[in-house]
């Protein structure tokens, strides 16, 4: 990484797109914060140990995290992967099959998740574990067989972005800690450059509206927020203040209604009922882009096309009014 120190006063502490061209994996310190540059965006910067216990604690994070976002009841513990692979083995039933399929992926990632526990343990009391150890060797194997039977599992939101997730933990695993922290801070500026262009495009669509007048505020603060989220660490204790300013970002705009006029006719009403709908949608987007903390560009790129043709059919609306 290119490291630079500098102050720059007049740079909010929130991560922005900026300007200027810098290389990516410059570090500067913006209001007294360290940030790291990716693609455009100065993201909040944490340093971190490149040990074995902390790559184990970020395993941990991360496992608790995508199951999370994975469908209920495939976390399955370490201890019963043989007998989840067995039946696995023995079920011809394809909808059947691909169920224990999804639990032996999570008995298979808490199993290297234990067997990481261990290994750390011998190592916090003194005993040395070489990586051609065949225990370290088969944490190894469980992370990729995670990864191969992953594909078998349904997210929570029907949506794409749980195959970046679950590929995580094997990632953490066999990457050096910084080198994984990169994919991270790429995966995160790709995330608030989408939550950009989702901001972006509901402003233009409704901001010469009075019917929205009061509501394309809401859109920006939920965008900031949003980012704010999806690079500040859930153990950090700034979060504290970040969270729930985050939620209730979410919860305003997604309680907000138009200002319907008296006496508007037919397709100004359908205007006003279909672009609050639209809004809603694009605030659950940002939330879930928040959340998960990946790009969605399929899901992504779906939305704003349907935001296209919202304004190809309300075009006169748009700007009118009421």
């Amino acid at each position: 990484m290119n490291t630079v120190v500098a102050n720059l006063k007049d740079h909010p502490a929130a991560a922005q797109k900026t300007a200027e061209p810098v290389a990516n994996g410059t570090i500067r310190v913006v209001d007294g914060q360290k940030r790291i540059h990716y693609d455009g965006y100065w993201i909040r910067h944490y340093d971190v140990p490149n040990s074995l216990a902390y790559k184990k604690t970020l395993i941990d994070s991360l496992t608790r995290r995508v199951f999370h976002h994975a469908e209920p009841g495939i976390n399955t513990p370490g201890e019963r992967l043989e007998e989840v692979r067995a039946a696995y083995d023995e079920e011809y039933d394809p909808a059947k099959s691909r169920v224990l399929a999804a639990m032996l992926a999570g008995a298979l990632l808490n199993r290297g998740a234990d067997i990481l526990t261990r290994i750390v343990e011998l190592e916090e009391i003194g005993v040395s574990v070489n990586p051609d150890n065949e225990l370290l060797k088969e944490c190894g194997l469980c992370f990729m067989g995670a990864l191969e039977y992953g594909r078998h599992i349904r997210p929570v939101t029907g949506k794409e972005g749980l195959d970046e997730l679950w590929g995580e933990p094997f990632k953490a695993f066999t990457m050096e800690v910084p080198q994984f922290l990169e994919t991270r801070y790429i995966k995160i500026a790709l995330t608030m450059f989408a939550i950009d262009n989702i901001a972006a495009k509901l402003t233009a669509i409704f901001s010469d509206n009075p019917m929205f007048r009061r509501i394309v505020p809401l859109i920006g603060e939920l965008a900031d927020s949003a980012k704010l989220s999806s690079e500040t660490m859930r153990s950090d204790l700034e979060n504290i203040e970040v969270w729930p300013r985050f939620v209730a970002a979410a919860d305003r705009l997604n309680a907000a209604e138009p200002e319907v006029p008296e006496g508007c006719d037919r397709r100004q009403f359908t205007f006003a009922r279909r672009g609050i709908r639209l809004l809603r949608e694009g605030g659950e987007l940002m939330i879930d882009l928040a959340n998960l903390r990946v790009p969605m560009p399929r899901t992504t790129h779906e939305f704003l096309a349907r935001c296209d043709r919202f304004v190809e059919r309300f075009s006169a609306q748009s700007s009118s009014h009421g």
